[in-house]
């Protein structure tokens, strides 16, 4: 190495040591200065408690009192629906428009192929369901003596009965 690099490398070593004492005489300057601009005790705990007090929540959720359980007595039931009630309770949606090839009430072309079938058979077909309907159409609470008086009451109103 020549003299040259010599000199240029103590010379780089003594400004960069400079600057090291420099940027430490700084940030204990720094830190001596911001212990006497910052807020007292006081002054922090009002801080504090206005920090807490911006942030706490506007309201609460009142649900009331929990109901009680329900009784274990099974309900009495009304008694059974007729087929008119039921047909225009759940059958209309499909049999009254004619939605996904249901046949419509009223349309006795439609209906006769299905008459012939016979009352146990469309019976089956509305409790097991068929190609777009499922089982029970969409009364999935009907007994089979209210899905047959709906069947019936269909069948009336179509003219197969």
């Amino acid at each position: 190495m020549s003299q040259e690099d010599k000199v240029f490398f103590g010379n780089f070593i003594g400004v960069l040591a400079a600057l090291v004492v420099i940027a430490v005489l700084f940030f204990f300057l720094a830190d001596t200065v911001t212990d006497y601009l910052g807020p007292s005790q006081e002054e922090d705990a009002m801080i504090q408690a206005k920090t807490e007090d911006n942030i706490k929540p506007v309201g609460e959720v009142n649900i009331g009192t929990v109901p009680a359980a329900p009784s274990a007595a099974p309900v009495a039931a009304a008694g059974p629906r007729s087929g008119e009630d039921v047909y225009n309770a759940y059958c209309v949606a499909c049999h009254g428009t004619g939605a996904a090839g249901a046949p419509k009430i009223g349309d006795a072309a439609a209906w006769a192929p299905r008459a012939a079938q016979g009352i146990d058979t469309l019976l089956s077909h509305a409790t097991n369901g068929l190609n777009a309907m499922p089982p029970k159409g969409t009364c999935a609470d009907c007994s089979e003596d209210e899905l047959k008086a709906a069947i019936e009451y269909m069948l009336s109103k179509s003219g197969q009965q």
